[in-house]
């Protein structure tokens, strides 16, 4: 399958999506402000890089020279790395953070900084799995390694079993692979489906600004603390690799029970690729939100609580969230569509670990 041979229906006036978007819009419009950022917004910017790098300073400018203040520098720096992709670099590079795309191109970059790729990043999420969630063979967060299945169509293994178990620590390894080989294998896989094109930037230019992205990133967050940090080699290693253990981890507890929860659906398309349902209304069958309530909470994982209404409208700032929530949810509620929320956050991952174990059976 590709991108042009799976197609939604196309949506018609006055459907759910038209009816929602318009609605939102004239919200926006009512209280005379932006849905990008604001100054609140700017603050967590801030935020959230300072919970990463000051940290990092504190070490290899000798501030800190005791081991278990350096390694839990490693472990702030960890939700730091979390919290700057769930809440900066996610909006900026769906182009949410600022109506100037120029300035979206230039926060979004800071993915640089935690390991990652903004260019593999936007194909993988903007383009694969905002437009095909939880479609088998298309939304490549579906994809893991062998011994993990999130979905009803994958592969079955007998070791499957127990991935209610062993899930929770690969999850962990989330953005240490990122920051090895993923993006490599990404970069040559979307060469091959044709879908580098979708980024204007040829393949050659990509390479190029991968390897010298990776090489800064390695020099800066490992070599120079090994130089300057006073620990042994291997303790500094091992502390680079709990700083990402943490981030991978949290990253993968908040985008796991979006989507991979017993409520969601994993529709196929027919023989002729069509899918079902229209866009938004899959949107509405494969997604779920968690935790509404919990302001803090939300804060810190920037908005992806609401998920419903972040795979709707992601170009607009996860800040307005919650408040357009009860718009999405009244207007799928008149159309008769799903609207699934779990109301705690462990209850989201429990209903994951339940599906967990369900896809895990024969």
């Amino acid at each position: 399958m590709s991108l042009k041979t799976v197609q939604f229906p196309r949506p018609s006036a006055g459907d759910f999506y038209n009816t929602a978007r318009k609605r939102v819009h004239e919200y926006f419009k009512e209280k005379g402000i932006s849905k990008h950022a604001n100054a609140s917004m700017v603050f967590k910017t801030i935020a959230m890089l300072s919970i990463y790098f000051v940290p990092y300073f504190l070490m290899v400018t000798g501030v800190f020279t005791n081991i278990w203040l350096i390694y839990a520098c490693w472990a702030l720096m960890g939700f730091g790395m979390a919290g700057i992709g769930l809440s900066i670099m996610h909006d900026a590079n769906h182009g949410a953070y600022s109506k100037n795309r120029q300035i979206n191109t230039i926060i979004g970059q800071v993915i640089w900084f935690v390991g990652g790729s903004s260019v593999n990043w936007k194909i993988q999420h903007n383009v694969l799995h905002h437009s095909f969630t939880n479609v088998d063979h298309m939304d490549e967060d579906l994809e893991s390694i062998p011994i993990l299945r999130f979905s009803p169509h994958k592969k079955h293994m007998k070791i499957q079993k127990y991935q209610f178990i062993y899930a929770w620590f690969f999850y962990g390894l989330m953005t240490i692979m990122w920051a090895t080989v993923k993006d490599f294998n990404q970069l040559n896989r979307y060469k091959k489906k044709d879908l580098i094109k979708t980024q204007k930037k040829s393949y050659a230019r990509l390479l190029s600004e991968l390897i010298i992205v990776k090489s800064i990133y390695y020099v800066l967050f490992l070599v120079i603390p090994l130089i300057f940090v006073p620990l042994a080699w291997w303790q500094i290693v091992l502390g680079f690799l709990a700083m990402h253990w943490i981030a991978g981890f949290i990253l993968a507890a908040i985008f796991q029970p979006a989507h991979v929860t017993p409520d969601a659906s994993f529709p196929l398309p027919d023989d002729q690729g069509n899918m079902e349902n229209k866009w938004a209304i899959h949107q509405l069958m494969t997604t779920m939100n968690f935790a509404p309530k919990s302001r803090l909470f939300s804060w810190y994982v920037g908005g992806l609580n609401y998920q419903v209404e972040h795979h709707l409208f992601p170009n607009i700032c996860h800040i307005h969230y919650k408040r357009i929530s009860d718009i999405v949810k009244k207007t799928a509620e008149e159309f008769n569509l799903p609207y699934y929320s779990q109301p705690t956050f462990l209850g989201a991952l429990k209903a994951h670990n339940a599906l967990l174990k369900q896809l895990g059976k024969a």
